[in-house]
Order: C-alpha cells, then sequence, then structure tokens
C-alpha cells in the first residue's frame, strides 16, 4: 500500500468502531502521511494542529467508542479551509493581514468533531475564496496532485489537495461560483455542493454571504453522504440557514432525463479532450437509464455573468471593506482588482441586476419541467499555475463557465470524477439540481460511480521540485508585503517561517519606497523573523536581477545554522537608517508605524 493512497472515512470509522484499529493508530498514520507529503506541497496547509493535538483528539474518540458511543465519523483524519472558524486556530482567509482568533468552532465543523472525526488542520485557499485556480494566496499556489505544473483548482485548493494526495479522508471547503467543484474535477474527487443553507454558514468568513455554501471533498459519492448526513440541519443562529420542504426528494426512478447544452453551446476552449470526455460521461448516463434531452442554457450563463460583471462582486467588497480601505497593500493584487471593482456598484445597478437574475430563475425554473437533472462539464479546460498567473482574470472566467449560475439560480449540486487528459490531470462533470435535491442527486450520483469501474487515476506526481534555490526574505517582500508578488509571480514556494542566527541587526531604511528594510550581519545581533522561499533557478535569476541597490543578494544563516540566499545591504543603506533590531521583525516595526499614523 503507498504511503498517499486515499484515505476512507467509511472504512476507517468501521475499523474504529469494530476495534480493528484504533483512533490513535490512524492520527499517527495520517501525520506521517503529512509530514511526507510536506516535502512535495507544503503550501497545502495554512495551519496545523501539533501532532500531540491531533493524537488527543484520536484518543479521546478511542475513549468514547470504549464508552459504547455510536460516532458515524470515528477516527476519520479531516481538514477545514481556513475561511472557516475553528477555536484555538487563527482564521486567515489566506490574508495574514485579515488573520483573527476565533472564539467559537462553526457548527459544521463542530458537528464533524462530535461525530468523531479528528481535525488535522487548516488549508491554503484563493484569498478571500475569490477565484477558481488556487494560486492567488501568499501562502503559495497548490498544483494538481497529478501533474504539480498545472492548477489544483481554487478556491478550496488546500482541502482538495489534502483528500487527493491521501493526507486526509475528507476535507471542508466552500462554494459561491464553484470553488467547491472545480478543484474535485481536476484532482479526482467528489465534491458536494448543497442547497444553500442547507448546511449552517456560521463560522464562515463570507465571500458573497448570500450565495456562499460549506461544501465537502470525498473519495466517494457513499462518503459525501455520510458527511451530509452529520452536518446538515438548520441553524437558527444563522440567518441564512433555511428549513428544507417537507415532502423531501424521491430518488429518481431508473428511466429518468437528464439536460445537456446543445452542442453549439459547449465552449471547450480547445481542449479537445474534455470534450471527449463529457461524451463519455453523457454515455454512462445513458446506460444508468437516462434519456438525454439537449436544452438552450443561454439564461443559466446569462446568470453566471452577473457574479463578476454584475454588481454582486460589490458582496465579495462588503466582506472585507475595512481591510481594503485602510490596507489595500495587504490583499493580493489580482483580488484586490476584482474587490475595488465593487465599489463602484451603485444601489440602482444593484436592484436592475436582481431584477434581471429573478427574469433568469424563472426561465431556468422550466428546465425542471423537462429534465430530472442537468449534466454540464465541472470545467472545460485545466490551465498551467504559470498561464493563470499571466492571465488571471480571463481564465478564472473560463474556468466558471458552467459553475458560477448554480448558487445565483438556487441549485442543488455534486461534481463527479469523469476520467483524465493525457497530461494525467482530472476532468469532471456535475449533476444539477433544482433546490432540496441533494439526497436526490446524491442517490443518482452513486448509481453513477457504480455502473461500471472509472478509470484507475495516475500515480501522484512526487517528483522532486526543479533545480532550484532558496531564499529568506525580510521586509517588503513577505506575505501580503507590497513586494511579495515578486516572488508569487515566480511560483516561489513557501518552505518555512523561522528566525536569523542571532548574528544580525536590522534597520528600518531612510526615504525608501516602498518603506524596506536592511539586514546587516554585524556579529552580535538577535534573531530576525523571515521567510524562507523556494523558486526555481531560472526564476531565481529573472529575481535577483531585479533587487535594486543598496540591497543585493548574499548568504543568510538560519536559526538553526543552514545557510540560504537572502537580502543583504551595502553600507550606504545605513544612512539616515532607525536600527529596529529590537522589533525582531520587519511586521513588528509596520504595525508600529501604523499605530503611530
Amino acid at each position: 500500500m503507498s504511503s498517499f493512497d486515499r484515505l476512507s472515512t467509511l472504512d476507517i470509522a468501521a475499523d474504529v468502531a469494530a476495534g480493528v484499529r484504533s483512533a490513535a493508530e490512524i492520527a499517527r498514520e495520517a501525520l506521517a502521511r503529512v509530514a511526507a507529503y510536506e516535502a512535495v506541497q507544503p503550501q497545502v496547509w495554512i495551519a496545523r494542529l501539533s501532532p500531540d493535538q491531533v493524537t488527543a483528539q484520536a484518543e479521546a474518540v478511542d475513549r468514547r467508542i470504549a464508552a459504547g458511543e455510536r460516532l458515524p465519523l470515528a477516527g476519520a483524519p479531516f481538514a477545514v479551509k481556513d475561511n472557516l472558524d475553528v477555536a484555538g486556530l487563527p482564521t486567515t482567509a489566506a490574508c495574514p493581514a485579515f488573520a483573527y482568533r476565533p472564539e467559537a468552532t462553526g457548527p459544521v465543523v463542530q458537528r464533524l468533531l462530535d461525530a468523531g472525526a479528528v481535525l488535522v488542520g487548516k488549508t491554503n485557499l484563493d484569498q478571500f475564496a475569490t477565484g477558481l485556480v488556487g494560486a492567488r494566496s501568499p501562502y503559495g499556489a497548490c498544483g494538481c496532485v497529478y501533474d504539480r505544473k498545472f492548477i489544483s483548482g481554487g478556491s478550496s485548493s488546500g482541502s482538495a489537495v489534502a483528500v487527493a494526495a491521501g493526507l486526509v479522508a475528507f476535507a471542508l471547503g466552500t462554494d459561491t461560483a464553484g470553488s467547491g467543484r472545480v478543484p474535485a474535477a481536476f484532482n479526482h474527487l467528489v465534491g458536494l455542493k448543497p442547497t444553500k443553507g442547507r448546511w449552517s454558514t456560521r463560522g464562515l468568513v463570507p465571500a458573497c454571504r448570500t450565495l456562499d455554501c460549506i461544501t465537502v471533498f470525498t473519495s466517494s459519492t457513499r462518503e459525501a453522504a455520510a458527511i451530509d448526513e452529520v452536518v446538515a440541519g438548520f441553524d437558527v443562529a444563522d440567518p441564512y440557514s433555511r428549513r428544507p420542504p417537507s415532502e423531501g426528494g424521491a430518488p429518481l426512478p431508473d428511466r429518468f432525463r437528464f439536460a445537456l447544452p446543445r452542442p453549439e453551446q459547449l465552449e471547450w476552449f480547445s481542449d479537445a479532450q474534455s470534450a471527449r470526455l463529457f461524451q463519455g460521461a453523457v454515455a454512462r448516463l445513458q446506460a444508468m437509464g437516462g434519456l438525454a434531452v439537449e436544452i438552450d442554457i443561454r439564461t443559466l450563463l446569462a446568470a453566471g455573468d452577473l457574479l463578476y460583471q454584475g454588481p454582486w462582486v460589490a458582496e465579495r467588497t462588503a466582506a472585507v471593506y475595512d481591510l481594503l480601505r485602510e490596507r489595500p497593500s495587504a490583499i493580493h493584487p489580482v483580488v484586490r482588482q476584482i474587490l475595488e471593482g465593487g465599489l463602484r456598484a451603485t444601489a440602482v445597478e444593484a436592484f436592475q441586476a436582481e431584477y434581471r437574475l429573478r427574469d433568469h430563475q424563472r426561465d431556468s425554473e422550466q428546465l425542471w419541467e423537462i429534465a430530472d437533472v442537468l449534466l454540464l462539464p465541472t470545467a472545460a479546460t485545466i490551465y498551467r499555475i504559470r498561464e493563470v498567473l499571466a492571465e488571471p482574470l480571463a481564465l478564472n472566467a473560463n474556468l466558471g463557465r458552467y459553475t458560477n449560475f448554480v448558487n445565483l439560480l438556487d441549485m442543488s449540486a455534486i461534481a463527479l470524477p469523469a476520467g483524465f487528459r493525457d497530461n494525467g490531470t482530472g476532468f469532471g462533470v456535475t449533476l444539477i439540481g433544482p433546490a432540496w435535491a441533494d439526497r436526490r442527486l446524491l442517490a443518482l450520483a452513486r448509481r453513477y460511480e457504480e455502473i461500471a469501474p472509472m478509470p484507475e487515476p495516475p500515480p501522484l506526481d512526487l517528483s522532486g521540485a526543479p533545480q532550484s534555490v532558496k531564499l529568506a526574505v525580510v521586509g517588503a517582500h513577505l506575505a501580503a508585503m507590497p513586494l511579495h508578488w515578486q516572488l508569487t509571480s515566480r511560483d516561489a514556494k513557501l518552505v518555512r517561517r523561522c528566525t536569523t542566527a542571532p548574528v544580525y541587526r536590522l534597520y528600518a531604511m531612510a526615504n525608501a519606497t516602498p518603506p524596506k528594510p536592511a539586514l546587516v550581519h554585524a556579529g552580535a545581533g538577535a534573531p530576525i523573523e523571515v521567510e524562507v522561499y523556494e523558486l526555481a533557478t531560472e526564476a531565481f535569476g529573472s529575481f535577483v536581477a531585479e533587487v535594486p541597490p543598496p540591497l543585493a543578494i548574499g548568504t543568510v544563516t538560519l536559526e538553526d545554522g543552514t545557510e540560504v540566499k537572502g537580502f543583504v545591504a551595502e553600507p550606504r543603506a545605513l544612512e539616515g537608517a532607525e536600527d529596529i533590531t529590537a522589533l525582531g521583525g520587519w511586521r513588528a516595526y509596520i504595525a508600529r508605524e501604523q499605530a503611530r499614523a
């Protein structure tokens, strides 16, 4: 068995309940997997519980099982996207300047813990859940587990990778425009996006609060159904929680109708392999007893356009308005560009767009009169990380073509694997139903999964990093600082946060724009906070070429005695500079200056 074979939530829970394995044993195995994968994609995680904390959770589960409790998720290790609150861990939404420590754990996470699941940590995401690429984070860009040159999909990037790489059994994501579905497609996962309000969103940093859903990534539909059974339910303290209709949703009959777009409306962005794989999924549904019905999806696409091209972007702006107004440089440049667009939306435009959306909603209701379910590609194609960094908005829009409208039109959805491209990246399809069709979709998805074997996934991309250089940064290149983009645009990967050896002094240079520090080897000094990044050799060379005097790149000794490349300073950098060594790092200096302003 490979160290990174997928973990099964249900198999783990059954083994723990039967005493075949203990939750503590499984926790130790998960921790070993996380440690081993650290060398491949350290950027999967933003925060993790300590090994002792994870093991203590698992031991508590073992005691509950021994006392006779029935725990449907006993011992299953899981992760949560870092825009969901967990007491004791910071919530960052992938923006260090936004971080806060919640006093309470969100109800969905708490229900999982109560059911015996074991939390490992919090995962990376496109900052403020704004994006479908997984490359808009100061903590690094996550890559598809089968070929890391390609995007993992976002915004729930770290959660999808953690499940697909076999680090945890399941993981929570969120979905406003497709973030719980696109990463599922690229990494050969099931992604369940419930009806809005079916799962409580209390404890979630909002992207668009009226549209947001918490979602789950699993390796099978049975696992997704088990998670839904645990966490679904009305939450009186959540103003967006909804009570389901009393009639519920009966399973579809053996013969059912599924809608799909007219051929001329299927845009593949020149990806012929995706088109071929989609036809395979159509044939799969037909083999299940489905009758294909072609429909006009123009109203769905027009509704989806409202999400970013209409005033709904202002709802994203509202979620982080104070930070955008007071510290715009702390926000990722692409995310900031999107959020600033919301400042220009007017109330009149918002109402006009609402009226258009109501028209689209009424038009889309006719779909359920002629079909039981809608089948769409989850995403038409996939891109390399370097491609989305070079063209972030247009390519992101392409990825959302078949996902953006779903929450706006109050639909439920489940994303399913549908094969692999020649490059090894996953292709997926989504079954979409009206609101509260969740269980019906889960039952149909299980039939889809069981009618014929799915192709075996390719091996994980565990190749060593390309020839690379480790670089310590100390000032304006730190995460969320003004020049950090010079690292992210070169696919730099965060390796560690630490301090230097206690032989350096730190100075705030005079008249530097943006403000910059000078790190000087002084023999007698103090530990200075740094972040260490890994860059491909070619990228490092282009980075060095942009470093202006009086700064330069030299060698910096870290706290453990290892040496990496890092910023050093010429003597003239100290002219008029302030010695800020006692503050211990540049972030403390910036915080002090902001407090004085």
